[in-house]
């Protein structure tokens, strides 16, 4: 299982806490609530070792722990726990709704925070001032990020081994690596991409991959190809396997043709990888007759005549295919060091802390921040209504309602909280 979808749901962050020092013997011992702790993040780590989601499949509701709460004498809240979610090395996340890519998890340990944990309220010890001598006000803990995201799993290897089925890649991958795929001589035997690993000498090795048979018509589902044309994008390069005992009139440069329309079909960018021809199953009878047809076919282009299952020119194959990985690194690290960067660019725009967009009734305030104070406050504490103008007018959302021409009387949105605009209980 390749593929999931899954909700993840971040930690709360705990809510301030409203208290004052009552001690004997200490007048005036003045506020001293806590704050609370910071909710747990939900992240997914690449891991090693695993090749499949089908865990997430049945647990597809992924929540991460709470922020406690702040308590009296500035004890604040333990932060929440995260939730650590492990995932194969290759696995693309995306944002169901936006359908952003989060990140590709290409490399081991690389992580990324799927969901961000709330941040926990401040209690009341922070809102004392000369003026302010007692404050009955806390911070709600910031909810939690929710979410709902999917997970594609495109295996890494250097090389990728295509063909129609039954043409001889999970013997080739057989032969060459310690990979033990499953084989028969029925079509569609293999019903998961197999990886194994090619070593040439010591310290000469590469990552060769068996992607599942493909047919006419597999860009659009036919078949396996659907399913599995994804994982040939992680490749650097392809080993295309042709039958070459096909009899009963079925012609092998017609399966080479229409595989390689298939490729362009789903992605043109795979018909623009190096490909070597791989002419298969020589020790049969029947190859004789193809042979020459095909080599004419392919004219000055190399192609290697083998044999999977007795080993005829595999080592030759797979030399040849190690050496080809060992000059596109070379030419990858050439373009890389003559790529021209400028130093002297201009810095990015600063991103407004907040957008005003104008409505029938009034304003709508949309931004992280805005909506941040909002869900933060106690909308029931008449202080904390205070504390939040101050945090709007820090901001500049004041200022910003004056310059678009609020009125008074206007109501103005912040995410789910509504209030009427009135000047003189802004300032």
């Amino acid at each position: 299982m390749d593929t999931a979808r899954i909700q993840v749901k971040a930690g709360n962050g705990g809510n301030g806490c409203i208290s004052f020092r009552r001690e004997k013997y200490v007048p005036r011992g003045g506020p001293d609530g806590g704050d609370g702790g910071n909710g747990g993040h939900v992240i997914l780590v690449a891991t090693l070792g695993m090749s499949t989601l089908i865990d997430l499949r049945h647990n597809p509701r992924q929540v991460a722990e709470n922020g406690g709460h702040g308590a009296g004498k500035q004890r604040d809240g333990a932060d929440g726990t995260d939730r650590i979610i492990k995932v194969p090395v290759g696995t693309i996340v995306r944002d169901c709704e936006s359908e952003k890519m989060l990140s590709d998890l290409t490399e081991p340990d690389q992580t990324v925070v799927a969901a961000q944990g709330g941040i926990g309220g401040k209690g009341n010890s922070h809102f004392k001032s000369s003026i302010f001598q007692t404050p009955r006000v806390a911070e709600k803990g910031e909810p939690g990020e929710a979410r709902e995201i999917s997970l594609e799993v495109k295996i890494i290897a250097d090389v990728g081994l295509v063909g129609y089925p039954n043409a001889g890649k999970s013997t080739l991958l057989s032969r060459t690596s310690a990979a033990t795929p499953k084989i028969a001589s029925y079509p569609f035997t293999t019903l998961i991409p197999n990886l194994g690993v090619v070593r040439i000498g010591q310290e000469q090795n590469f990552v060769l991959a068996d992607i599942p048979g493909l047919i006419e018509g597999a860009h659009k589902g036919a078949g396996l190809g659907h399913q599995f044309l994804r994982h040939i994008e992680r490749t650097k390069m392809l080993i295309h396997v042709i039958d070459l005992s096909a009899t009963d009139g079925w012609d092998p440069i017609k399966d080479y043709e229409q595989l390689n329309l298939e490729l362009g079909h789903y992605n043109q960018k795979l018909t623009e990888l190096p490909q070597i021809i791989a002419l298969n199953k020589i020790d049969m009878s029947e190859a004789e007759a193809n042979l020459a047809h095909i080599q004419d076919y392919f004219g000055k282009r190399k192609v290697f005549p083998i044999s999977a299952i007795t080993g005829e020119g595999v080592d030759a194959l797979m030399q040849q295919a190690y050496r080809s990985l060992q000059y596109l690194e070379v030419k990858a690290r050439k373009e890389a060091e003559t790529t021209i960067t400028f130093d002297d660019e201009l810095p990015e725009e600063p991103r407004a802390r907040f957008e005003l967009n104008k409505i029938d009734k009034g304003f709508v305030v949309s931004g992280k921040e805005p909506k941040r104070a909002v869900v933060m406050t106690d909308m029931e504490n008449e202080q904390a209504l205070i504390l939040l103008f101050r945090k709007l007018k820090k901001m500049g959302v004041i200022n910003a309602l004056t310059r678009a021409g609020v009125k008074e009387g206007d109501t103005i949105q912040i995410d789910e909280f509504e209030f009427t605009y009135n000047p003189r209980t802004m300032k």
